[in-house]
């Protein structure tokens, strides 16, 4: 740690998704096409929820807060990854790829909390219906928010506080289309192999923490409705399937990459893309197709804006 100061490395080498030209401009239309869905349709649904009453409840609350984050998520690795499709040098500043990594757990970070804030707000709704109101009010919605948010902030400046006193002084190459901790670690200019197992033990530590949150809480949901209804485990999984979604195609990536590390390039190349880009992706697919009220404000909306014109 001592040569934290002695850093000679201004830059670093991203070596990306692909090499040949025809597979660079093929991936360059893919992956900005499915930009600028998730910026349109991560965009759609925090305005329909700030501008519909109808919306104007806790469960839509946490909604319009995980697009934002989804929104912010994809933002910070996929306009650079698409910007470097059409470059021959794929390079990103010292400082840019410190702020990548600041940013990604970060807004990463939140994201696994505001999940577990979303299935703490359906626990409350299905098992304390009587209740929901006064539990969920409007003060202890803006703290969980904010408790997800400094939540995320604690972590990302939990782990750049030991990347940043790293010596660089060699290597430069990171074989993945962002900066990420186990890769850059790699690159330190010192023995980084017990340091890259605390690092992800530090991302474990969320990532498994959160995951059992939303078990216990998803598992408490399915009990109390059974118990009330023959038909009960069929109206849980419907109530919780958008949410189930969610969640496991947020949190089996990061547990693959942070957790258990398969240590496989293309594998952890794949994983990467898919958290970072197929989540915020999916998640206004999936909380708009299987949700009844987001398709009605979405028709009313569409009818304003046309009797509008």
């Amino acid at each position: 740690m001592d040569g934290g100061n002695q850093s000679t490395v201004s830059e670093f080498v991203l070596l990306g998704l692909g090499h040949s030209w025809s597979m660079q401009v093929l991936l360059f239309m893919i992956f900005l096409i499915l930009y600028l869905i998730i910026v349109s349709g991560n965009v759609v649904i925090v305005t329909l929820i700030i501008t519909d009453p109808h919306l104007h409840s806790p469960m839509y609350f946490f909604l319009a807060n995980l697009s934002f984050i989804d929104l912010w998520l994809s933002s910070v690795t996929t306009p650079k990854m698409i910007a470097d499709f059409l470059k021959d040098s794929k390079t990103i500043s010292f400082a840019g790829c410190m702020c990548q990594i600041l940013f990604v757990h970060f807004v990463g970070g939140g994201e696994m909390v505001i999940l577990v804030v979303m299935a703490y707000d359906r626990y409350v709704a299905i098992c304390k219906p009587l209740h929901y109101s006064t539990i969920m009010s409007l003060s202890k919605c803006f703290g969980l928010v904010l408790t997800s948010w400094t939540a995320g902030f604690v972590h990302a400046m939990s782990q750049m506080a030991v990347i940043v006193q790293l010596p660089f002084c060699g290597p430069r190459e990171i074989d993945s289309f962002f900066c990420d901790i186990p890769l850059v670690i790699k690159l330190a200019c010192m023995d980084s192999s017990d340091l890259g197992i605390l690092m992800n033990a530090d991302s474990g530590v969320v990532v498994v923490t959160c995951f059992i949150l939303l078990l216990i809480s998803y598992t408490y949901i399915l009990l109390t409705v059974r118990q009330s209804s023959k038909t009960g485990a069929s109206k849980a999984l419907s109530t919780c399937s958008a949410h189930v979604t969610v969640v496991v195609i947020f949190f089996v990536p990061c547990m693959f990459i942070y957790v258990w590390p398969l240590n496989i390039t293309w594998l952890d190349k794949f994983l990467a893309v898919f958290y970072s880009v197929f989540t915020p992706l999916l998640n206004p697919a999936i909380y708009t197709l299987r949700n009844k009220e987001m398709k009605s404000a979405m028709k009313r909306f569409r009818s304003y804006y046309m009797d509008s014109k």
